[in-house]
């Protein structure tokens, strides 16, 4: 049987002391250690550390005067901008709960999640604002706040920054229990079927941003002078080079993703590091911003490496003030590792893994010079966080070398679903969460993601894995990018059914394709159909929209 548990990085302790203070702790400890240092840019604007913190605690009172606080609900609809960590903070100084809204959903899913998280106000930006506006008399809130309005602002409305004017700069005595109040109200993204409302103390997202930024930096945690929550790097020079204070990365995933809010968002607070937001992709300008902005690190979805491995300027650029490169979000696959690599060869590449139900983080590989990275594998679990793999129906862990679901547990694991009592049953099984990821620990400890379990396939009650395939796939020189997904057959399951971006310039026939992934493979795994399309669609967050393509089935012959 195994379970495995944290290996703690060289030098730091195997368990750590979460310190036991609300969210907002993050920033007003940031503030008062990074103070004039800029927090967050985008384009010719920016915020220092004191300047957001200032902002945010303004936010805060101008919601406890509207009688927004503790056990009350505010949506933010919000783009990455500068705006954003101001009214996330703000909702958390405030004791209010934090519920990210994707500022692209369609207006009846918006609705729902408004209403089932029973927002009270909501923080929008002006162009999607009149999503809000249209579903106004379907959901609860009475308050929208509007960053960059375009056009008249109704009754029920009011400009972001005039919202705050004149309220005190300093934080609100708010009283909070850290084990039992809802720091986020976070919704899954919804990819196999309609969001669940997953409730996050505020014990969980400080345990997990800690998490992160200690073992991404060689830190530990302590409080400050004034209570506040601080990490300090007593991890050497030689193993993380990067140090606190001097880190400067783009962040292009949505804060809107628990990804974002931990990674590139509070993580980056607790280690002084500068983060420039870019409003959209641009693959040219993301690279001349990298070399101009001397960026330490380059992190985001597997999506964000592909743009940047097929640009030009990407292999010429002067990037050799980077030192760290992170993913997450979904897998990379194997070629890709294999060309960052390549051109980063003295750079520490790091893969991990999480959910939201999980806050963020769960797994990821040693980010430490002298740290073991295996190519498929996402890592090692976080401080204080363990991994099981089980059989269908067990409780009893697989030994090294079994595929089966990945369940996790530590202090970073959800309260439960909201409202949903059947789910929580499934999922939530004597601590332990169980994911629906198709899992294998190897004898040291380290996991690799096989494949969703929701994504798995049956050929003649042959389980069929599309990751497989898909590393086979995206491992050919003809191929930029592919997702495999099944064709419903009544005669024996379902058959493999690929989608594959080709390389600009390639012309390359799908037979010979085939031909050669199914050289490769057992009989039952072989694909059956494989259809050129321009991109492989993806959420904000980068994960592979499967649901889409398998729409695309029964148009195709």
């Amino acid at each position: 049987m195994a379970i495995t548990a944290s290996t703690p990085p060289p030098g730091l302790p195997s368990s750590l002391d979460y310190p036991e203070v609300p969210v907002g702790s993050i920033l007003a400890g940031a503030a008062t250690r990074y103070r004039d240092r800029t927090a967050f840019a985008l384009g010719d604007e920016s915020l220092t550390f004191a300047e957001t913190y200032a902002a945010a605690c303004r936010f805060a009172n101008a919601l406890r005067a509207r009688g927004i606080g503790r056990g009350d609900v505010v949506a933010v609809h919000l783009p990455n901008c500068l705006a954003y960590p101001v009214a996330y903070h703000g909702i958390l100084l405030a004791g209010a709960t934090f519920s990210p809204t994707n500022p692209l959903l369609p207006p009846d899913e918006a609705a729902f999640q408004l209403t089932d998280c029973a927002a009270t106000a909501v923080v929008t930006y002006g162009p999607v604002a009149g999503t809000i506006a249209a579903i106004a008399d379907r959901i609860p809130a009475r308050l929208r706040i509007v960053v960059s309005p375009e056009g008249d602002l109704g009754d029920d409305s009011v400009e972001f920054g005039e919202f705050s004017d004149g309220r005190p700069s300093t934080r609100p005595d708010v009283e909070l229990d850290v084990h039992r109040d809802l720091a986020h109200l976070s919704y899954t993204g919804g990819t196999t079927g309609r969001s669940k409302g997953v409730e996050l103390t505020h014990y969980n997202v400080v345990a997990n941003t800690v998490q992160n930024s200690c073992w991404q930096t060689g830190s530990v945690p302590a409080l400050d002078r004034n209570g506040d929550v601080m990490v300090d790097q007593i991890g050497s020079v030689a193993e993380w080079p990067s140090r606190h204070g001097t880190g400067v990365a783009i962040n292009l995933t949505p804060w809107f993703h628990a990804m974002g809010v931990i990674a590139g968002l509070n993580a980056p607070l607790l280690g002084g590091s500068t983060v420039v937001l870019h409003s959209r992709f641009d693959p040219v300008a993301y690279v001349a911003d990298a070399e101009r902005l001397r960026v330490t690190s380059l992190g985001g979805a597997p999506a964000l490496f592909a743009a940047l491995l097929a640009t030009p300027s990407f292999h010429t650029a002067d990037l050799s003030s980077v030192q760290s490169i992170g993913s997450g979000a979904a897998p990379m696959s194997h070629e890709m590792i294999r060309a960052l690599q390549e051109r980063f060869p003295d750079v520490v590449i790091v893969e991990g893994y999480g959910l939201t139900e999980m806050t963020m983080g769960a797994v990821i590989a040693p980010p430490y010079r002298s740290g073991v990275r295996k190519v498929g594998s996402v890592g090692l679990p976080l401080f204080d966080t363990e991994v099981k793999l089980v059989a269908e129906g067990s409780e009893e862990p697989l030994p090294p070398g079994q595929e089966g679901e990945v369940c996790l547990r530590g202090p970073q694991l959800m309260r439960g679903y909201r409202n949903r009592p059947e789910e929580n049953a499934a999922a939530l099984v004597h601590g332990w969460l169980h994911t629906g990821d198709i899992g294998v620990l190897d004898d040291d400890g380290y996991l690799s993601i096989v494949d969703r379990k929701k994504d798995m396939l049956l050929y003649k009650g042959y389980n069929v894995f599309p990751r497989e395939l898909e590393e086979l796939l995206t491992g050919l020189p003809e191929v930029l990018g592919a997702a495999v997904v099944g064709r419903p057959s009544a005669e024996v399951g379902e058959l493999p059914v690929a989608f594959v971006v080709r390389r600009p310039g390639v012309t390359v026939p799908a037979e010979q394709l085939i031909a050669t992934v199914n050289d490769q493979v057992l009989p039952y795994k072989r694909l059956r159909e494989l259809h050129f399309v321009d991109e492989i669609p993806v959420s904000a967050a980068g994960k592979v929209l499967k649901r889409e393509l398998r729409k695309q089935l029964p148009e195709l012959t």
